[in-house]
């Protein structure tokens, strides 16, 4: 049996690729562009060209497919509806959905496809703190308007919960909480951050117009920002509480702050 993977190439999608190959399934990874990905993955990993976002070229990426991972991204809100309804329709039998931060119309178009699914609410991801990097490389500071706690989660183990949905029986109909094991503070992972690097990094307060104009000027719409930094201003309790999902549904703790830092730390 073959998984395919959407986002493939994105935060978590390689990860789930990994994790999936690690644990002997065949995969194949949905990327716009299969030969610059290549080099990103093991060979036996069968790379198919295309987006998620335009499921009507997929019939031949759906083919033979029985599992699928589905990363809700922006664009997907609109034509996700017509994806799910064309993977059920190509026989799909387990589908796992990242989602988007709420349950929009493709989660709910999974819960109501008839395919066993399981939802993954992981509250942030640990690759959040890439947006501060260039900040850090040229001027030792990050930027931003509130520092409220977050459990935020490696993206590995959202792979690693994601596979084992996909893979294991007992997780069809569920919705996973996915935190890490530590909620922390800005100012909390520029400390770790600090250790790390061997630099000082200062935290420089901006106000809540800032945070949007600064997304704003990435391409992201004025409502998606305002989500966005609205989301950092009134931190949800599901947010700042750590959970044991990972834990729980890996058997492993989760990886700490620190851990992915020291993945990262050359890019800071």
């Amino acid at each position: 049996m073959t998984t395919l993977v959407t986002g493939a190439t994105g935060n978590t999608g390689r990860h789930v690729v990994a994790e999936l190959v690690r644990r002997g399934e065949r995969v194949r990874a949905l990327t716009r562009n299969p030969a610059a990905a290549a080099e990103k993955f093991p060979g036996e990993v069968e790379l198919v060209a295309g987006t998620h976002t335009q499921p009507e070229k997929l019939d031949a990426a759906l083919d033979g497919i029985t599992r699928l991972h589905i990363t809700v991204t922006a664009g997907l809100a609109d034509v996700g509806t017509e994806l799910v309804r064309r993977a059920a329709d190509a026989g799909v039998r387990r589908i796992t959905v990242l989602w988007g931060g709420w349950v929009g119309p493709v989660e709910t178009a999974v819960a109501d496809s008839g395919v066993e699914w399981t939802r993954l609410e992981p509250q942030e991801f640990m690759s959040n703190t890439l947006f501060w990097a260039e900040s850090i490389r040229a001027q030792g500071v990050v930027r931003e308007p509130y520092d409220f706690p977050s459990a935020l989660v490696h993206e590995a183990d959202i792979a690693a919960v994601a596979a084992a949905a996909l893979l294991d029986d007992g997780h069809a109909g569920r919705a996973y909480n996915l935190t890490g094991p530590q909620a922390l503070t800005p100012s909390e992972r520029i400390e770790i951050l600090s250790r790390a690097v061997g630099r000082d990094i200062a935290f420089a307060p901006i106000t809540h117009e800032q945070a949007v104009e600064r997304l704003m000027a990435t391409g992201v719409s004025r409502a998606d920002a305002d989500y966005v930094v609205g989301w950092y201003a009134a931190p949800t309790d599901d947010s700042t509480t750590v959970v044991e999902t990972v834990e729980q549904v890996t058997g492993r703790p989760a990886r700490t702050f620190a851990q992915w830092v020291a993945e990262h730390a050359e890019r800071f």
